[in-house]
């Protein structure tokens, strides 16, 4: 082989090996592409998390606007009122 011909594959393998080198390495490259995959796939999962906490807050608003009913099942239950006629009683565990 002649001494140009070492050159042109020297030259070359130069080449590949540091286009291997960013390709593999440094920012934008594959690691980088797999890391934003994965944030990515987390955040999707966070959004569907986030769509079905929304399609349930919608839906308890929808009842709450429709009906008395649940407006004073919220109160018995978050706030402790009772109805008008109710009477109220209080369970008291006895400690031992």
């Amino acid at each position: 082989m002649g001494i140009g011909l070492k050159l042109v594959i020297a030259a070359f393998l130069l080449l590949t090996v540091a286009l291997q080198v960013r390709l593999w390495g440094t920012d934008g490259g594959l690691g980088s592409v797999n890391q934003l995959e994965r944030l990515v796939d987390r955040q999707r999962l966070d959004n569907q998390k986030m769509a079905e906490r929304n399609r349930l807050l919608m839906a308890e608003v929808e009842d709450l606007r429709r009906g008395k009913d649940a407006i004073e099942e919220r109160a018995r239950s978050e706030l402790g009122m009772i109805g008008e006629g109710e009477q109220f009683y209080l369970a008291i565990e006895r400690r031992q």
